[in-house]
């Protein structure tokens, strides 16, 4: 008996990998990676998983030796790789937010703008992003590839740098400041042109984001349900958010009751209200996914 066909997945192996092996165990799917292992196992017998670093994924992912993967918008720009992006996964979950990468001299240095550059050394890891700005600015300067600790080169090593920053806790550590911003960047899941163009493998690749898309949405909503009065039903549905609550009889036909998703930061400030108001019996349920 012939092999059925395989979908080859990219995991990003580095700061991203912990929390899309999260996202993905929310979203259903079981994989493990073992030690010195470069090749995870998942629970589904369709999918074959490789470890790859995000800078080199679109790469790979563009001459067809994986179909799909997940990096960072980032890394698909530096290495400008013709791939397709099916979705932005950016979640309120360790490492899978927003990072801008960005153009920064030290504290007290008389670059107030970047043309003020001109003709500077600026170390950074993204030669490619970083020549694209400079054009785009209009000027030159003498770029320098940073092997790493890119934030301690200014004053010294380099004039400038442009680094990547998520909550700029390195730069005031270093007396940086920032003088321009070239992009922010998110997780993207990025597919093969020739893979999304292949009916079986487009459909599994769909089915999985729209359950990590569910799982992401879950992250940060919770399910509230209580027992109401119908006497005071109005009074309860005017303090719930936007959007239209689940109403259920119960045996008691003198009360109602009442679901609703809502943001988990609400809960604390919602529920007291809502018992004032003459809920009863009010229960918090988490949420492993919200598909619309």
């Amino acid at each position: 008996m012939s092999e059925g066909p395989k979908l080859r997945l990219a995991l990003p192996k580095g700061s991203l990998q912990d929390t899309t092996i999260e996202v993905f165990r929310r979203a259903g799917y079981s994989i493990r990676v073992t030690s010195r292992s470069y090749y995870p196992s998942i629970d589904d017998p369709d999918i074959e998983c490789i470890l790859i670093r995000p800078q080199e994924m679109a790469r790979y992912i563009e001459q067809g030796v994986m179909d799909c993967g997940i990096t960072g918008l980032d890394w698909v720009l530096e290495s400008g790789a013709d791939v397709q992006e099916l979705a932005d996964l950016k979640a309120p979950l360790p490492n899978y937010g927003s990072v801008r990468w960005i153009l920064a001299v030290k504290d007290h240095s008389p670059f107030q703008s970047p043309k003020d550059l001109e003709g500077k050394r600026i170390a950074t890891e993204v030669m490619g992003l970083t020549k694209r700005y400079l054009a785009d600015q209009g000027f030159t300067a003498q770029l320098e590839f940073s092997w790493g600790a890119t934030e301690v080169k200014p004053p010294i090593l380099a004039d400038a740098i442009v680094d990547v920053t998520e909550t700029g806790s390195s730069l005031r550590a270093n007396q940086l400041r920032v003088i321009d911003t070239l992009l922010e960047s998110t997780p993207r899941f990025v597919a093969n042109h020739a893979a999304c163009e292949d009916p079986w493998k487009r459909a599994k690749m769909d089915r999985m984001l729209m359950l990590m898309r569910g799982a992401i949405a879950a992250t940060t909503r919770v399910g509230l349900s209580m027992n109401v009065p119908r006497e005071r039903l109005d009074a309860v549905l005017k303090l719930l958010p936007p959007g239209a609550p689940t109403l259920s009889p119960l045996a008691d036909e003198a009360w109602v009751d009442v679901f609703v998703i809502i943001d988990e930061v609400r809960v604390r400030e919602i529920v007291p209200s809502l018992h004032e108001a003459g809920a009863r019996v009010l229960i918090e349920t988490a949420l492993s996914k919200i598909i619309d």
